[in-house]
Parts: structure tokens; sequence; C-alpha cells
């Protein structure tokens, strides 16, 4: 692990499993909700294989997190009611997107006006 690398010290998963709680080892945390975590899947399914091949997902508003996985000493597999499990979201993803979580937020929504797409 680099100098510089985050490590999860806790994650937690809300009793309604909407939000997934992640406490890092520099005492950072951040709080994702379900549908922000499903939307931003790292999964080459959402990502597609470069920035313009990136599907914007709507309808999600309601998605929850049925399971966490562990994946070796890197990352999380996310498993949502909707289906979706092919996300491995690595401690570096995790730690990126809580920090730029409100302009990811904000940029999703305009996308979704965008496309005509509604969260629910």
């Amino acid at each position: 692990m680099s100098e510089n690398a985050q490590w999860p010290d806790e994650i937690r998963l809300k009793k309604d499993k909407n939000e997934l709680a992640v406490t890092f080892n520099n005492g950072r945390q951040f709080c994702y909700s379900a549908e922000f975590l499903r939307v931003h899947s790292p999964s080459a399914e959402v990502q597609g294989h470069s920035p313009d091949q990136r599907k914007i997902v709507g309808y999600k508003a309601n998605v929850l997190i049925k399971s966490i996985q562990p994946v070796g000493n890197y990352a999380v597999r996310l498993v949502f009611d909707d289906g979706h499990d092919t996300g491995l979201y690595s401690w570096s993803y995790l730690y990126k997107i809580g920090e730029d979580y409100e302009a990811l937020w904000h940029t999703y929504l305009d996308e979704l006006e965008e496309k005509n797409l509604a969260r629910s």
C-alpha cells in the first residue's frame, strides 16, 4: 500500500440498506446512497470501455444494496436488489467518489434531465 493510499477502517450498510457509510484510515467518512453507488458503478456495464461509452442509468431512486462481498484486500462487490452485481468498488474508487460526491451527484442529475430520464 502506498503512503497516500486510503484504507477503510469500517464499512457499514445502514439497516434500511439504502446507504453505505465508509470510514477511512485517515478519519474521513463518506456516506453514499445506494442510488449514487448504483449509477456510479465502476462496472463496464455502466462505465463502458471509454468515457464516451458511459451510460446514464435512470430509475434507481429506490434501489437497495442487498449485500457487500469482499474482493481480496482491495475492493468490495456490491449486490443491488435490481440484480446489478458486476461493479468492483476499490478503496481508491470509493475514496475518490466520496471526495467528489456533490459534483458527481449534480452532474448525474443534469445528465438525467438532458436524456429525459427520471430517478424513479
